[in-house]
Protein backbone atom coordinates (compact mmCIF):
# COMPACT_ATOMS: atom_id res chain seq x y z
CA UNK A 1 0.00 0.00 0.00
CA UNK A 2 1.07 3.24 -1.04
CA UNK A 3 1.32 5.79 1.87
CA UNK A 4 0.89 9.62 -0.05
CA UNK A 5 2.08 12.47 1.82
CA UNK A 6 -1.28 13.62 2.96
CA UNK A 7 -1.94 10.53 5.29
CA UNK A 8 0.98 11.20 6.83
CA UNK A 9 0.39 14.95 7.95
CA UNK A 10 -2.95 13.59 8.77
CA UNK A 11 -2.03 10.90 11.12
CA UNK A 12 0.36 13.38 13.01
CA UNK A 13 -2.01 16.37 13.40
CA UNK A 14 -4.89 12.90 14.80
CA UNK A 15 -1.12 12.39 16.78
CA UNK A 16 -0.74 15.47 18.28
CA UNK A 17 -4.26 16.49 18.64
CA UNK A 18 -5.06 13.65 20.88
CA UNK A 19 -1.90 14.05 22.62
CA UNK A 20 -2.85 17.73 23.24
CA UNK A 21 -6.67 16.36 24.87
CA UNK A 22 -4.82 13.99 26.91
CA UNK A 23 -2.64 17.46 28.03
CA UNK A 24 -5.40 19.41 29.14
CA UNK A 25 -7.03 16.65 31.48
CA UNK A 26 -10.58 16.36 32.44
CA UNK A 27 -13.00 19.16 32.67
CA UNK A 28 -14.50 19.49 36.45
CA UNK A 29 -15.61 22.69 36.35
CA UNK A 30 -19.48 23.72 37.02
CA UNK A 31 -20.23 26.04 34.31
CA UNK A 32 -21.70 24.35 30.92
CA UNK A 33 -18.70 23.42 28.41
CA UNK A 34 -18.22 26.55 25.41
CA UNK A 35 -18.92 29.48 27.99
CA UNK A 36 -17.65 32.77 29.33
CA UNK A 37 -18.16 33.18 33.14
CA UNK A 38 -17.41 36.30 34.31
CA UNK A 39 -18.55 38.16 37.12
CA UNK A 40 -19.66 42.66 37.72
CA UNK A 41 -17.13 44.29 39.82
CA UNK A 42 -17.65 45.70 43.39
CA UNK A 43 -15.73 48.27 45.22
CA UNK A 44 -14.41 47.70 48.92
CA UNK A 45 -13.35 51.01 50.97
CA UNK A 46 -9.94 49.68 52.81
CA UNK A 47 -9.19 52.20 55.65
CA UNK A 48 -5.37 51.60 56.65
CA UNK A 49 -5.65 53.45 59.90
CA UNK A 50 -2.66 54.62 62.98
CA UNK A 51 -2.77 55.29 66.29
CA UNK A 52 -0.76 56.76 68.80
CA UNK A 53 -0.90 55.09 72.66
CA UNK A 54 0.38 57.01 75.53
CA UNK A 55 0.55 54.83 78.82
CA UNK A 56 1.10 56.98 81.54
CA UNK A 57 2.39 55.87 85.42
CA UNK A 58 1.84 57.78 88.68
CA UNK A 59 4.98 57.98 90.63
CA UNK A 60 4.30 56.27 94.16
CA UNK A 61 5.31 59.62 95.97
CA UNK A 62 2.30 61.38 93.90
CA UNK A 63 0.36 62.26 96.62
CA UNK A 64 3.55 64.23 98.42
CA UNK A 65 4.92 65.95 95.17
CA UNK A 66 2.62 69.05 96.51
CA UNK A 67 3.62 68.77 100.03
CA UNK A 68 7.77 68.25 99.27
CA UNK A 69 8.19 70.52 96.00
CA UNK A 70 4.88 72.68 95.45
CA UNK A 71 4.08 70.30 92.10
CA UNK A 72 0.71 68.97 90.73
CA UNK A 73 1.17 65.11 90.15
CA UNK A 74 -1.39 62.58 88.83
CA UNK A 75 -1.63 59.95 91.05
CA UNK A 76 -3.62 57.20 88.81
CA UNK A 77 -1.83 55.41 86.01
CA UNK A 78 -3.51 56.25 82.45
CA UNK A 79 -3.82 54.73 79.10
CA UNK A 80 -4.85 56.92 75.92
CA UNK A 81 -5.04 56.50 71.96
CA UNK A 82 -5.85 58.93 69.59
CA UNK A 83 -5.69 58.96 65.68
CA UNK A 84 -2.68 60.16 63.93
CA UNK A 85 -3.48 59.57 60.36
CA UNK A 86 -5.90 57.79 57.93
CA UNK A 87 -5.85 56.61 54.64
CA UNK A 88 -8.43 55.11 52.41
CA UNK A 89 -7.91 53.26 49.37
CA UNK A 90 -10.74 52.02 47.39
CA UNK A 91 -10.11 48.10 45.47
CA UNK A 92 -12.06 46.25 43.30
CA UNK A 93 -13.50 42.59 43.60
CA UNK A 94 -15.23 40.11 42.14
CA UNK A 95 -19.13 40.49 42.75
CA UNK A 96 -19.99 36.77 43.30
CA UNK A 97 -23.51 37.53 43.80
CA UNK A 98 -23.61 38.83 40.48
CA UNK A 99 -21.80 36.40 37.74
CA UNK A 100 -23.24 35.99 34.56
CA UNK A 101 -22.28 33.14 31.44
CA UNK A 102 -22.21 34.10 27.94
CA UNK A 103 -21.46 32.42 24.78
CA UNK A 104 -18.54 33.67 22.59
CA UNK A 105 -19.31 34.91 19.29
CA UNK A 106 -18.29 37.66 16.57
CA UNK A 107 -18.41 40.03 19.37
CA UNK A 108 -16.24 38.07 21.85
CA UNK A 109 -13.21 40.59 20.77
CA UNK A 110 -15.00 43.50 22.13
CA UNK A 111 -16.37 41.64 25.55
CA UNK A 112 -12.65 40.73 26.47
CA UNK A 113 -11.73 44.27 25.52
CA UNK A 114 -14.26 45.78 27.88
CA UNK A 115 -13.51 42.92 30.53
CA UNK A 116 -9.70 44.37 30.55
CA UNK A 117 -10.96 48.11 31.45
CA UNK A 118 -13.08 46.56 34.41
CA UNK A 119 -16.35 47.40 33.05
CA UNK A 120 -17.52 43.52 33.17
CA UNK A 121 -15.00 41.85 35.34
CA UNK A 122 -12.56 42.00 38.00
CA UNK A 123 -9.10 40.76 36.24
CA UNK A 124 -7.17 43.60 36.03
CA UNK A 125 -8.79 45.01 39.29
CA UNK A 126 -7.01 46.82 41.97
CA UNK A 127 -6.23 43.67 44.71
CA UNK A 128 -4.69 44.90 48.00
CA UNK A 129 -2.57 43.05 50.66
CA UNK A 130 -1.62 44.32 54.05
CA UNK A 131 -1.34 43.10 57.52
CA UNK A 132 -1.70 44.65 60.96
CA UNK A 133 -0.10 45.24 63.98
CA UNK A 134 -1.60 45.04 67.53
CA UNK A 135 0.25 47.30 70.23
CA UNK A 136 2.09 45.42 72.51
CA UNK A 137 0.45 44.74 76.28
CA UNK A 138 1.92 47.45 78.82
CA UNK A 139 4.68 46.12 81.14
CA UNK A 140 4.32 46.32 84.85
CA UNK A 141 5.78 49.77 86.07
CA UNK A 142 9.42 49.66 88.05
CA UNK A 143 10.13 52.35 90.17
CA UNK A 144 12.63 49.90 91.85
CA UNK A 145 15.64 51.12 90.50
CA UNK A 146 14.85 55.02 91.15
CA UNK A 147 16.26 56.37 94.65
CA UNK A 148 19.66 55.58 96.42
CA UNK A 149 18.31 56.36 100.06
CA UNK A 150 17.56 53.09 102.00
CA UNK A 151 13.99 51.99 102.89
CA UNK A 152 15.42 51.15 106.89
CA UNK A 153 15.56 53.72 109.27
CA UNK A 154 16.94 53.58 112.87
CA UNK A 155 14.49 54.79 115.84
CA UNK A 156 15.59 54.90 119.66
CA UNK A 157 12.94 53.33 121.87
CA UNK A 158 12.97 53.47 125.73
CA UNK A 159 12.24 49.90 127.60
CA UNK A 160 11.96 49.58 130.98
CA UNK A 161 13.10 46.25 133.43
CA UNK A 162 12.83 46.07 136.92
CA UNK A 163 15.24 45.86 139.03
CA UNK A 164 14.87 44.40 142.69
CA UNK A 165 15.73 46.64 145.95
CA UNK A 166 15.49 45.42 149.00
CA UNK A 167 11.73 45.81 149.10
CA UNK A 168 10.46 46.00 146.37
CA UNK A 169 10.98 46.24 142.29
CA UNK A 170 11.45 49.48 140.58
CA UNK A 171 11.31 50.29 136.94
CA UNK A 172 14.32 51.36 135.21
CA UNK A 173 14.19 53.06 132.06
CA UNK A 174 16.66 51.52 129.06
CA UNK A 175 17.54 52.57 125.88
CA UNK A 176 17.57 50.55 122.90
CA UNK A 177 18.22 51.47 119.47
CA UNK A 178 15.75 49.56 116.75
CA UNK A 179 16.02 49.16 112.60
CA UNK A 180 12.29 49.60 111.48
CA UNK A 181 10.70 50.53 108.14
CA UNK A 182 10.56 53.90 106.93
CA UNK A 183 7.10 55.18 105.86
CA UNK A 184 6.20 56.63 102.53
CA UNK A 185 5.72 59.79 103.90
CA UNK A 186 9.52 59.55 105.18
CA UNK A 187 10.98 58.15 101.88
CA UNK A 188 9.32 60.79 100.01
CA UNK A 189 10.92 63.67 101.81
CA UNK A 190 14.29 62.18 101.70
CA UNK A 191 13.93 62.05 97.58
CA UNK A 192 12.61 65.10 97.70
CA UNK A 193 16.19 66.77 99.87
CA UNK A 194 17.92 64.36 96.73
CA UNK A 195 16.31 66.32 94.61
CA UNK A 196 17.49 69.79 95.70
CA UNK A 197 20.98 68.64 96.22
CA UNK A 198 21.42 67.90 92.95
CA UNK A 199 20.51 71.19 91.87
CA UNK A 200 22.43 73.01 94.13
CA UNK A 201 25.31 70.58 93.42
CA UNK A 202 24.47 71.67 89.56
CA UNK A 203 24.47 75.53 90.62
CA UNK A 204 27.95 75.07 91.96
CA UNK A 205 29.56 73.47 89.07
CA UNK A 206 27.96 75.99 86.93
CA UNK A 207 29.06 78.91 88.58
CA UNK A 208 32.30 77.80 89.45
CA UNK A 209 31.10 77.22 93.54
CA UNK A 210 33.41 74.06 94.08
CA UNK A 211 36.28 72.22 94.97
CA UNK A 212 36.25 70.22 91.80
CA UNK A 213 37.00 71.78 87.99
CA UNK A 214 35.32 71.06 85.18
CA UNK A 215 35.88 72.25 81.78
CA UNK A 216 34.85 71.45 78.40
CA UNK A 217 33.56 67.90 77.77
CA UNK A 218 33.91 66.57 81.37
CA UNK A 219 31.36 69.85 82.42
CA UNK A 220 28.94 68.65 80.30
CA UNK A 221 29.15 65.45 80.96
CA UNK A 222 28.89 66.43 84.47
CA UNK A 223 25.83 68.27 83.69
CA UNK A 224 24.34 65.60 82.14
CA UNK A 225 24.26 63.24 84.66
CA UNK A 226 22.90 65.39 87.34
CA UNK A 227 19.94 66.02 84.77
CA UNK A 228 19.73 62.11 84.81
CA UNK A 229 19.86 62.14 88.34
CA UNK A 230 17.31 64.84 88.76
CA UNK A 231 14.57 63.26 86.68
CA UNK A 232 14.91 60.09 88.09
CA UNK A 233 14.28 61.22 91.68
CA UNK A 234 11.39 63.41 89.79
CA UNK A 235 9.48 60.46 88.43
CA UNK A 236 8.43 58.99 91.49
CA UNK A 237 6.60 62.07 91.72
CA UNK A 238 5.47 63.25 88.65
CA UNK A 239 5.39 59.37 86.97
CA UNK A 240 6.31 58.78 83.26
CA UNK A 241 4.97 57.35 79.94
CA UNK A 242 5.67 55.33 77.48
CA UNK A 243 4.46 55.85 74.18
CA UNK A 244 3.71 53.87 71.26
CA UNK A 245 2.12 53.26 67.75
CA UNK A 246 -1.10 51.19 66.61
CA UNK A 247 -1.56 50.23 62.64
CA UNK A 248 -4.82 48.28 61.69
CA UNK A 249 -6.84 47.74 58.20
CA UNK A 250 -10.46 48.06 58.11
CA UNK A 251 -12.92 46.83 55.68
CA UNK A 252 -16.06 48.84 54.08
CA UNK A 253 -18.17 46.67 51.44
CA UNK A 254 -21.05 49.41 50.66
CA UNK A 255 -24.65 47.78 49.90
CA UNK A 256 -26.95 49.50 47.60
CA UNK A 257 -29.77 48.07 50.04
CA UNK A 258 -28.17 50.73 52.62
CA UNK A 259 -30.90 53.30 52.35
CA UNK A 260 -28.99 56.00 54.58
CA UNK A 261 -25.37 54.76 52.45
CA UNK A 262 -24.15 55.08 56.79
CA UNK A 263 -21.20 52.97 57.71
CA UNK A 264 -18.90 52.79 60.65
CA UNK A 265 -15.49 51.35 59.81
CA UNK A 266 -13.94 50.96 63.39
CA UNK A 267 -13.66 52.49 66.54
CA UNK A 268 -11.38 53.65 68.75
CA UNK A 269 -10.98 52.81 72.77
CA UNK A 270 -8.74 54.23 75.74
CA UNK A 271 -8.49 50.33 76.42
CA UNK A 272 -7.44 48.37 73.35
CA UNK A 273 -6.84 51.11 70.86
CA UNK A 274 -8.32 50.45 67.64
CA UNK A 275 -11.24 48.01 67.44
CA UNK A 276 -13.96 46.58 65.12
CA UNK A 277 -17.07 48.08 63.87
CA UNK A 278 -19.17 45.79 66.32
CA UNK A 279 -16.71 46.46 69.28
CA UNK A 280 -19.31 49.16 71.10
CA UNK A 281 -16.59 49.66 73.90
CA UNK A 282 -15.09 52.01 71.55
CA UNK A 283 -15.57 55.38 70.30
CA UNK A 284 -17.55 55.18 66.59
CA UNK A 285 -15.94 56.81 63.67
CA UNK A 286 -18.83 57.36 60.75
CA UNK A 287 -18.40 56.61 57.18
CA UNK A 288 -20.90 58.48 54.71
CA UNK A 289 -20.99 57.67 51.34
CA UNK A 290 -23.26 60.34 48.71
CA UNK A 291 -23.57 58.99 45.39
CA UNK A 292 -24.11 61.91 42.31
CA UNK A 293 -27.08 61.80 40.80
CA UNK A 294 -27.56 58.50 38.17
CA UNK A 295 -29.01 58.77 35.04
CA UNK A 296 -31.58 55.32 35.02
CA UNK A 297 -31.97 55.43 31.13
CA UNK A 298 -30.07 56.09 28.30
CA UNK A 299 -30.69 58.53 25.87
CA UNK A 300 -31.48 56.18 22.79
CA UNK A 301 -32.64 52.41 22.79
CA UNK A 302 -31.29 49.46 21.02
CA UNK A 303 -33.86 46.32 20.33
CA UNK A 304 -31.65 43.10 20.52
CA UNK A 305 -33.03 40.34 17.91
CA UNK A 306 -34.60 37.44 18.94
CA UNK A 307 -31.74 34.83 20.40
CA UNK A 308 -29.15 37.59 20.67
CA UNK A 309 -26.08 36.78 23.28
CA UNK A 310 -25.47 39.48 25.29
CA UNK A 311 -23.57 40.16 28.18
CA UNK A 312 -24.31 42.54 31.31
CA UNK A 313 -21.62 45.15 32.65
CA UNK A 314 -21.71 48.18 35.70
CA UNK A 315 -21.23 51.74 35.20
CA UNK A 316 -20.01 52.98 38.62
CA UNK A 317 -21.54 55.75 40.98
CA UNK A 318 -19.47 58.34 41.74
CA UNK A 319 -19.51 59.07 44.86
CA UNK A 320 -18.34 61.72 47.66
CA UNK A 321 -17.09 59.85 50.99
CA UNK A 322 -16.39 61.30 54.55
CA UNK A 323 -15.15 60.11 56.89
CA UNK A 324 -15.72 61.92 60.71
CA UNK A 325 -15.91 61.54 64.40
CA UNK A 326 -17.29 63.54 67.13
CA UNK A 327 -14.89 66.20 66.55
CA UNK A 328 -15.47 67.01 63.03
CA UNK A 329 -14.78 66.09 59.46
CA UNK A 330 -11.10 64.20 58.96
CA UNK A 331 -11.22 62.19 55.14
CA UNK A 332 -13.22 62.90 52.20
CA UNK A 333 -12.79 62.09 49.04
CA UNK A 334 -14.05 60.99 45.27
CA UNK A 335 -14.58 57.27 44.37
CA UNK A 336 -15.63 55.42 41.97
CA UNK A 337 -17.83 52.51 44.03
CA UNK A 338 -19.92 49.88 40.74
CA UNK A 339 -22.13 48.24 43.19
CA UNK A 340 -24.26 51.73 43.54
CA UNK A 341 -23.98 52.36 40.21
CA UNK A 342 -26.52 51.09 37.79
CA UNK A 343 -26.04 47.82 35.27
CA UNK A 344 -26.50 47.82 31.45
CA UNK A 345 -26.06 45.42 28.53
CA UNK A 346 -24.24 44.98 24.97
CA UNK A 347 -24.86 42.84 22.09
CA UNK A 348 -21.96 40.11 21.37
CA UNK A 349 -23.94 38.36 18.60
CA UNK A 350 -26.91 37.12 17.55
CA UNK A 351 -28.07 33.61 15.75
Amino acid sequence: MKISANMIATALSLSISASFANAQGRYEGTDPLGTLSYALPKTTLTFNVKAACEHFYAGPYAKYAQKYLGIEAKEEDTTSYHIVSVTMTPYLEADQSRRFLVTPGAGSATFLKLTAQGLVSVNDGNFGSGSHWRFPAAVNVDFSKRGVSSNLTSESATLYRNVKSRNAYNAVAVQQDMVVEKSVDKRAQEAAEMIFNLRKKRVQIVSGDTDATFSGEALGAAIKELDDLEQEYLSLFVGYGETGTQEMKFDVVPEKENAKQLYVPFRISDETGLVAADNVAGKPFLLEIVPDKLVQEATGEVKFAKGANYAVYRIPAICTVKLSDDSGLILQDRVPIYQLGIESTFLLSTK
